[in-house]
């Protein structure tokens, strides 16, 4: 997981609040019906927003703060796991490069 080859996935400049995060990712699973996602993505520091899927993941390296609109602020870092609802508004401040492992149902 820590050094797997990913590819770039686009970032919506809408999403970007500061700095110039790069996202990249790479599924690993998906079922065969397209409801359950399984795989590795990675964002470089900066901010950003975004709006969850239900998702678990664990952090296998790098840190970042998590801002759930209208709820808790996660400090995240290697070996942390986390549970994000589907609709939550989040806003990510990631200080190191975060790479985590994620499973994602839809």
């Amino acid at each position: 997981m820590a050094d797997a080859d990913l590819e770039p996935e686009p970032l919506d400049p809408e999403q970007i609040v500061s700095g110039e995060p790069v996202v990249t990712g790479k599924v690993l699973w998906e079922s065969p019906d397209g409801k359950q996602i399984r795989g590795i993505w990675q964002i470089t520091p900066g901010v950003v927003t975004d709006t969850e899927a239900d998702e678990l993941f664990v952090v296998v390296s790098g840190r970042a703060t998590i801002e759930v609109e209208g709820g808790s602020v996660l400090e995240v870092g290697p070996g942390d796991a986390c549970i994000l609802r589907e609709g939550d508004r989040t806003r990510w401040t990631v200080h190191e490069t975060l790479r985590k492992a994620y499973h994602i149902s839809l």
